[in-house]
């Protein structure tokens, strides 16, 4: 096992330095910009980028090996996230107000443009490899197959917005919060319940394929890693949290992706201001990107994963790609993106951050992602990718 002490006097000890001092500017920069808040949010982010790398949490890969593997693990993780994050926004988005802290959820109404959006995510994610966090924090790790899909992923995403108010015209199912129906304790226990079932289920599915649940990744180092996917939950349930508590929110990635976009076409002389979508966020469009929370965070993960990548000395970016390689990243983040502005966000923002806020919209974004996901595995294995 490589020591920190071998780490920090080797190569990357550059990428180390490189990273926090990423991390601090972007920081300093969003503090000044626009408060303590979003300073405090880079720092979130940095962090998070730290636990998905070491924990290599990723909502992808756990779908997938459902499915081929019968391997149940990597979900209920994931099961385990939204409920320690739901346990402490549930009662914030209830009460916090009268506590001076006053709290939204993401609780959007639910359609047929949101049940495409959703399914062409799953596709991509499986053909692009990551989820939205995944995407970043294995970009930010070194990946540049990720990099790319990461790129193709900002194109989707502003790709989506001229045609978002069509899309709006279609059916759609009104904006449900269990947290309003029930009350915190009663949506809570109706979201542990549910997630309990399926939990369960995979429980025995697994056992019925193997005979045994597959053992536990141990936690090997906190600094350099890895980590167990428990430990990757919990700490992945404190970014949460924590984002409700700085920014009064969910964590979000993907509307990030459509800003800087947008931001870039703008630069090109693409008057993308005249799209209903950025009428009514001209004020994104002509501030800084460091003002912009969800950026911010975007930028936070990217440092921390990079980080994590140098302590555990894993940092080593390969330059040459496939064909193959590139086409699926290419593809895949291009549908995600684009269906993630279609679904109100991505594994993050409408997964966990509806399941979380108590919407009804983050468990049919669940059915219809993974619905996906199915696809896009199905196409990994005849395209060779595993």
């Amino acid at each position: 096992m490589t020591s920190l002490a071998q780490t920090l006097s080797g190569p990357n000890r550059n990428v180390l330095a490189i990273s926090l001092a990423g991390l601090a500017t972007v920081a300093v920069l969003a503090a000044n910009t626009s408060g303590w808040r979003l300073g405090a949010a880079v720092v979130i982010g940095g962090f998070a980028g730290l636990a998905l790398y070491h924990a290599s949490f990723g909502f992808t890969a756990a779908w997938r090996r459902l499915v081929t593997e019968k391997r149940g693990g990597g979900l209920r993780a994931q099961f385990l996230l939204i409920l320690l994050t739901s346990a402490v926004s549930f009662p914030l988005i209830a009460w916090g107000a009268a506590f001076g802290m006053p709290t939204g959820g993401f609780v959007f109404p639910f359609g047929i443009a949101a049940a495409i959006g959703a399914f062409a995510f799953g596709v991509g994610m499986q053909l692009g490899g990551g989820c939205a966090s995944g995407t970043l924090f294995t970009a930010g790790g070194g990946s540049t197959r990720m990099m790319v899909t990461l790129a193709a992923f900002i194109a989707g995403s502003v790709a989506a917005t001229p045609h978002m108010h069509l899309w709006g015209q279609l059916p759609k199912l009104p904006a449900v919060s269990l947290v309003s129906e029930f009350g915190p304790l009663g949506a809570y226990a109706a979201t542990a319940a549910v997630l309990a079932l399926i939990a369960l289920w995979s429980v025995r599915m697994e056992k019925r394929a193997h005979g045994s649940l597959a053992e536990p990744r141990a936690t090997v180092s906190y600094l350099t890693g890895p980590w167990s996917l428990v430990a990757g939950a919990v700490a992945i349930a404190l970014v949460g949290i924590a984002t409700f508590i700085v920014l009064g929110r969910p964590w979000g990635i993907t509307s990030g992706f459509a800003l800087w976009g947008a931001k870039i076409l703008q630069g090109l002389g693409v008057t993308v201001t005249d799209w209903p979508y950025w009428q009514w966020q001209k004020g994104a469009l002509e501030a800084s990107v460091f003002a912009d929370a969800t950026s911010v965070m975007n930028f936070g993960i990217l440092f921390g994963a990079m980080a994590a990548a140098a302590l555990a000395s894993k940092y080593a970016p390969v330059w040459k790609l496939s064909g193959r390689d590139l086409a699926t990243a290419i593809l895949g983040g291009l549908l995600m993106g684009y269906g993630a502005r279609l679904a109100y966000g991505c594994n993050i923002g409408a997964y966990l951050g509806g399941i979380a806020s108590g919407s009804l919209h983050g468990w049919l974004w669940l059915v219809f992602g993974f619905m996906g996901s199915l696809v896009g595995t199905r196409l990994r294995l005849k395209l060779g990718m595993g």
